[in-house]
């Protein structure tokens, strides 16, 4: 009897450790199926926002002026991050060191050569009068011509770069054959460039293309002209695919964010300008002029440059054009295919 009782409760024991066993594996893999099966849509947070951006009339900077995210998002904290170039927008995300960015179509297109870890979520606005060449009044330039033997200023592989060359090829003008120099420097550097009479000329963007103008300078072709003849430069949002994926909710609410800013614009230009003076360094009327230099874009506009896989959109398009003008100046080794440019687009995100 003894001995049957003591096989009894050995038994009863095994029983319970594997019913035991068996009980919290099935919970553990519940409880790895819940996570794995959570929906892109989760509802995450992250504690903190990293925004790179840079000074340009549009709006984003309209969206920083008036505090939207931070109204949008009171838990969370964000970071605003002043970048001179979207060539450095570039480097911060291939470092991971910002979750958005704005970058240029040139900058853009070499950074979706490149592989760079983002995707476009939002077109911010096209690029007119905001960029433009300008050039000292007593430089003897009234024409592209009359660049030969001078010295040019502007910022490599941004939108004003991209521009400058595009320029000079309509007019079937070689820099080097009509030995232009072209520096490669960033705004600040420009304005002291200027300031020592070290350069003739720049291509630049706003809100420095105003202080050039005010302390004597000459526009001599905008971007807005070079549009029309098919140089097409444009503003865009990049996120790092990682954000994206952990957090599809924020750039969601952030593209919400900047939607606001554009109807406030739209419907408030005067009062636009006004919060937007600060930011640019520009009196109100000036801010005003340069917001009205460029074509602010909002949700509604979006379809149409982004497009889908199956029907690639005009931004898709602009982009494979400028990688492909890139990689003839040699700033990137090859262009992709035009599927690789549609496939940056969070197009999704506007079906």
């Amino acid at each position: 009897m003894v001995m049957q009782r003591k096989i009894y409760v050995g038994l009863v024991t095994l029983m319970v450790i594997i019913f035991t066993f068996i009980t919290g594996c099935s919970d553990q893999a519940a409880s790895t199926q819940k996570g794995n099966s959570l929906p892109s849509s989760s509802g995450a947070i992250p504690k903190e926002i990293r925004i790179g951006y840079q000074v340009s009339p549009n709006g984003e900077l309209l969206a920083k002026a008036l505090g939207l995210l931070e109204k949008k998002y009171p838990d969370i904290k964000v970071n605003w991050i002043k970048f001179d170039s979207g060539r450095d927008v570039n480097n911060a995300i291939a470092s991971g060191s910002i979750d958005f960015g704005l970058v240029g179509t040139p900058p853009g297109s070499i950074g979706i050569a490149k592989g760079l870890p983002y995707q476009v979520y939002y077109l911010h606005d096209l690029i007119g009068e905001s960029e433009a060449l300008v050039v000292k009044k007593d430089a003897g330039i009234t024409s592209l011509k009359d660049l030969k033997g001078k010295k040019i200023a502007t910022t490599f592989s941004s939108t004003s770069h991209f521009s400058l060359l595009g320029a000079l090829k309509t007019e079937g003008i070689d820099p080097q054959k009509e030995n232009i120099t072209i520096l490669d420097m960033q705004v600040p550097d420009i304005y002291a460039a200027w300031k020592r009479k070290d350069i003739d000329g720049a291509y630049i963007w706003q809100p420095m293309q105003a202080k050039l103008v005010q302390d004597g300078g000459n526009i001599i072709i905008t971007s807005k002209d070079l549009a029309a003849k098919g140089v097409i430069t444009a503003e865009f949002g990049i996120v790092h695919k990682d954000f994206a994926k952990n957090y599809p909710d924020i750039v969601k609410g952030y593209i919400s964010v900047l939607d606001e800013a554009v109807h406030y614009y739209h419907e408030k230009p005067e009062q636009s300008a006004q919060v937007l003076s600060k930011e640019l360094e520009l009196s109100p009327e000036e801010s005003l002029k340069t917001m009205k230099q460029i074509i602010w874009l909002d949700v509604s506009q979006q379809k149409k440059y982004f497009g889908t896989p199956g029907q690639p959109g005009e931004l898709a398009k602009v982009l494979k054009d400028t990688g492909d003008f890139m990689a003839a100046q040699k700033a990137i080794a090859s262009s992709p295919d035009a599927p690789a440019y549609q496939q940056a687009l969070l197009s999704d995100l506007y079906k």
